[in-house]
């Protein structure tokens, strides 16, 4: 089951083709906005509803959408929420929109270091803007690269170091070593054919992966 969960951030207009064979439509609060100016009425709007304002809930709620509101004093983000919504609905293909940009720092980088959270393990997740597509791997996994030859690949250690990382078909090959976190070791690497990949025996790692046509 397929379901694309959209926040309040930045979209590319090109991101409205992750909603087709889509299940399920969840909007994290204001992420509800985007779907407007494609056309697009979410199947569930989920958050505390401070960017979409009730009255407006309301109105989508007798058009039959969702919605599930949250009080602002919480712990979990809306698009926490948003995600948590479409898992529970039994999604197994989750795709995030509109997580990267906006006006809050501190949301965008919280919510790129959600794909790595353990709790989402075993998920198939990724968040995609445009050309660029962010997924995990975790310690024990490995990972498919989507990319074409030329396309960059960045592999970033978040939570600790990334022990035992290999991959196959990149530029500059990794035979199971050490990402430290913090450093830019795994940065800016390039598919040489496809068909490559990326594994790790211990830790996690962000595979955030660029279109050639988006750096050439």
């Amino acid at each position: 089951m397929k379901a694309v969960v959209i926040a309040h951030g930045d979209v590319d207009p090109r991101d409205r083709l992750q909603l087709q064979g889509a299940d399920l439509v969840v909007a994290a609060d204001g992420g509800v906005l985007a779907l407007e100016r494609w056309g697009v009425r979410p199947n569930a709007i989920v958050g505390d509803l401070d960017s979409l304002g009730m009255e407006r809930a309301l109105e989508y709620g007798a058009q039959g959408v969702t919605v599930v509101p949250y009080s602002p004093e919480k712990d979990e983000s809306d698009l926490e929420l948003a995600m948590a919504y479409a898992i529970e609905a039994k999604a197994d293909d989750v795709v995030l929109l509109g997580i990267f940009g906006g006006a809050r720092f501190d949301h965008e980088l919280t919510n790129t270091l959600l794909l790595a959270a353990d709790s989402y393990r075993g998920h198939r997740l990724r968040a995609v803007h445009g050309d660029v597509t962010v997924r995990a791997i975790h310690g024990g996994e490995e990972l498919e690269l989507d990319g074409a030859a030329g396309d960059l690949v960045s592999l970033l250690a978040v939570g600790g170091d990334a022990e035992g990382v290999r991959t196959q078909r990149l530029r500059y090959p990794l035979a199971s070593e050490t990402l430290p976190f913090g450093v830019a070791r795994g940065l800016s690497n390039v598919v040489a054919s496809e068909g490559a990949s990326v594994a790790c025996d211990r830790g996690a790692l962000l595979v955030i992966e660029t279109r050639f046509g988006a750096i050439s």
